[in-house]
Formats: structure tokens, C-alpha cells, sequence
């Protein structure tokens, strides 16, 4: 396995993706196509849980279709091992990497999910998992299911890139500033600025109930991904222990009423979460053992923010069903 902590101290993560966008006028040689492109996930990574559930509340499941990676991986690649005899069935692929490779042969970076191939081709076109659901909200949006909310409404996008700005230092990556610190200096000035933009959006919710506007936006779902793992892993694993979630009243609050909102809590999957960061980071946890807790049925009790106001999809309407083969197994989540 690769060692992941920073030899270093302070941690900082390599933010050099593909940057190529799928796009609705093809500007980057890729245009916005049903049925040509497949996204690859994990249910486990919170980058790509992202993705999952933009396109599950815009209704592109049968305009993109999507293959999961298992929970687990080594130094190589993700793997298909959720599949039939290990290869994903669209892409005939064993490893996400033969599809990197197929587009930067011998890609010498690291294989990460989210992910979106180009089925024709089997290469992937983007990894660059903060442009590309801003991008299915913009220039997809020929194929929005009716009632599809505004994630990334046009009034709102400076707001909203601010907020999201903050929350992605601070909070998205800061857990993993704290997990993979390789000193105390570094862990110490991590844990503090973790906890200080935690206390800044509690501030912002207690009188709001989502974190832009009067609606669910972009900045809740990278929000949320985040606060999804953060009793299960983040609070144990990576150190984060000034507070659990459930010990933050406004947080939780809102992290449940968005867990209990179609796309959110039916979208994630807690053994897999828990599966990977525990399996996946040995220096970190080198026995390998995965906590039993915490108790998850607490997700679904009440969170009273109606009180506050605001309509979770605007004028639109909640995403139906989810599709067949992508429900989160039974036991997996709360």
C-alpha cells in the first residue's frame, strides 16, 4: 500500500487534474452526448459521492451511465471488483488506470475517483472533480429531469464559489490536513483551522436553513459529503476530535435534514466508507481493524430546520426512485 501520510509534516494535496470539460458547444473536443460517457465512482470517496448525487438530483441516470469501483485499492488503481468476474461491464476494464492510460499512456499521477470515460474511446476525458459537477448542472442542462433543482444558480455563483471556496480548504480537505499530518506542528495548526471554519458555517446555518439562498445549492452537496464521513471516519481516524458531528447541534441538525432529502441519504454508503478509510490508509490504522460504530440510526431522527424556511429543490420537485442497480445495499446505510 502506499504510505500516506506527509513525510514532510504539513499535507497538501495535489490538485493537478484533467481539466478537459465535457461541454454543451464541444469546446474541448468533448460535447455533451446521452449514452457516450460512463462516470466512475466510489461510494466511499466523498469527491466522488459528489458527483453521485448532482446526477442523481438533475436526473441524468440514463443520459450518463455509471460504474462503481469497490471501497478498497491498491498503490495501482481502483478497482472493478464490485463486478462480475472483477472487469466493469461497459468499459471491459479490471483497473480505472487502463482507462487513464488509454488517454496519458503511462499516467504517472494518481488514479482517482471521480472519474468520466469516454466510452468509444475508453479513455477518460476529466478527473477534475470540482469543475465537473458544476458542469452537469451548466451544460447539461438539455437533459435535466422536470423539476430539476438550480444547483448552481446564475445569481448565486459568486456567493456560492466563495462559500464553496472556504469549504473546501478549510473543511473538505482540511480533514485530511489533520489525518495525514506528519508532524504535530502541522496536525495542531490543521486541527485549529478545521475546527475554526467548522464553527464559521454552524454560525451560517443557525439562522438559515442551506448555506447559499433559500435552496439546496452546490455548496450544500460538498457540504454534506464531508459531514457524511466525518463520525464514521474523520472525528477517530484522521483525529478530528475536538467535537463529533453529533456533539455540533447546528450541524447535525443539517446534516440530517439533508441526509433525510432524496439523493443524499440514499446515496451513501456507510460500510464502504468506513471500509475504505480504514482498510486503505495502514500507516495510518495498520491493523486494519474497522470500527463497529458509530450507531447510524440517528441519521434519521428529526432535525426540525423546516422551521427555518426555504424549499429543498425551489419550484422544482424531488428526484424519483433510485434507478435499478445503483441502490445502496441493504445494511449499508442508516
Amino acid at each position: 500500500m502506499a504510505s500516506y501520510v506527509a513525510g514532510a509534516g504539513e499535507f497538501t494535496r495535489d490538485t493537478a487534474y484533467i481539466t478537459t470539460r465535457i461541454t454543451a458547444d464541444g469546446r474541448d473536443g468533448y460535447s455533451v452526448e446521452p449514452g457516450r460517457y460512463r462516470l466512475i465512482v466510489a461510494r466511499a470517496c466523498p469527491w466522488a459521492n459528489r458527483a453521485i448525487i448532482v446526477r442523481r438530483l438533475l436526473g441524468l441516470e440514463s443520459v450518463i451511465s455509471i460504474g462503481f469501483c469497490g471501497p478498497t485499492h491498491d498503490k495501482r488503481s481502483w478497482t472493478f471488483d464490485l463486478d462480475p468476474g472483477g472487469v466493469d461491464p461497459v468499459l471491459k476494464i479490471p483497473r480505472l488506470q487502463d482507462a487513464y492510460f488509454k488517454r496519458v499512456p503511462d499516467y504517472p499521477k494518481g488514479i482517482t475517483v471521480p472519474a468520466i470515460v469516454d466510452v468509444p474511446t475508453g479513455a477518460v476525458v476529466t478527473n477534475d472533480f470540482s469543475q465537473m459537477t458544476l458542469d452537469l448542472s451548466t451544460q447539461w442542462t438539455a437533459y435535466h429531469r422536470r423539476g430539476a433543482p438550480q444547483l448552481y444558480p446564475e445569481p448565486l455563483r459568486d456567493e456560492i464559489d466563495e462559500v464553496n471556496k472556504r469549504i473546501y480548504t478549510e473543511i473538505n480537505n482540511g480533514v485530511y490536513r489533520c489525518g495525514f499530518a506528519g508532524s504535530q506542528q502541522a496536525y495542531d495548526a490543521a486541527f485549529d483551522r478545521l475546527f475554526t471554519a467548522l464553527d464559521w458555517v454552524s454560525s451560517r446555518l443557525e439562522t438559515q436553513r442551506y448555506l447559499v439562498g433559500e435552496t439546496i445549492t452546490e455548496a450544500d452537496v460538498r457540504l454534506f459529503t464531508t459531514l457524511a464521513r466525518f463520525d464514521p471516519v474523520y472525528h477517530g481516524h484522521f483525529k478530528c476530535n475536538r467535537s463529533k458531528l453529533s456533539e455540533m447541534p447546528v450541524l447535525w441538525a443539517y446534516a440530517r435534514d439533508l441526509f433525510q432529502t432524496p439523493g443524499f441519504g440514499d446515496t451513501t454508503d456507510f460500510v464502504q466508507i468506513k471500509q475504505h478509510y480504514y482498510l486503505v490508509h495502514t500507516d495510518i490504522n495498520p491493523t486494519g481493524i474497522v470500527p463497529k460504530g458509530p450507531d447510524l440510526s440517528t441519521w434519521l431522527t428529526s432535525h426540525g430546520r423546516d422551521a427555518l424556511g426555504g424549499k429543498p429543490f425551489g419550484e422544482g420537485t424531488p428526484p424519483g426512485p433510485v434507478a435499478d442497480g445503483e441502490r445502496v445495499p441493504t445494511g449499508h446505510g442508516a
